[in-house]
């Protein structure tokens, strides 16, 4: 019986590392799917050292289909602005913090958590960032797309 045992763990070790060598070694069809690891993902810091961005998909500046990450460093938001056009995004690490008009005001901005999505509708004033941590937003939208600064009153 206790070789029965063996012979069946032995069996059942066999499977688990052809399964495994199968799938390590799968390849994908390059022409057909694209991706991009945590690792392989370009972050650039913007001038004022706020915040962090990498571009996943497209170009914001020129016309079609853009997919950009955005990395809020704590502390630091964006000033009132619009976008000319909608954009869409998904919370994917942390708290976004968003306040709408034109009276910039920090503590009165509204928590968004991890896994939310929101849409920043075209022409309409806003600002966003973050707090004490970190967080990363992505946002989806058709460019060219530009933002203009609102005067604060």
């Amino acid at each position: 019986m206790t070789n029965m045992k063996e012979h069946i763990r032995c069996i059942a070790v066999v499977s688990l590392l052809c399964v495994a060598a199968a799938t390590s070694s799968a390849e994908l069809n390059h022409a057909a799917v694209e991706f991009q690891t945590p690792a392989d993902i370009k972050w650039v810091r913007n001038a004022a050292g706020t915040s962090e961005q990498a571009v996943l998909f497209g170009d914001p500046d020129k016309p079609g289909p853009y997919v950009m990450r955005i990395k809020w460093l704590p502390g630091n938001f964006s000033r009132p602005h619009f976008h000319n056009s909608d954009r869409f995004f998904v919370v994917i690490s942390g708290t976004w913090w968003m306040g709408s008009g034109d009276q910039f005001n920090p503590d009165a901005t509204v928590p968004i958590p991890a896994g939310s999505y929101v849409i920043h509708k075209a022409g309409q004033v806003h600002y966003d960032g973050a707090k004490n941590t970190e967080v990363i937003i992505q946002v989806t939208g058709m460019g060219p797309v530009t933002t203009t600064p609102v005067k604060i009153p």
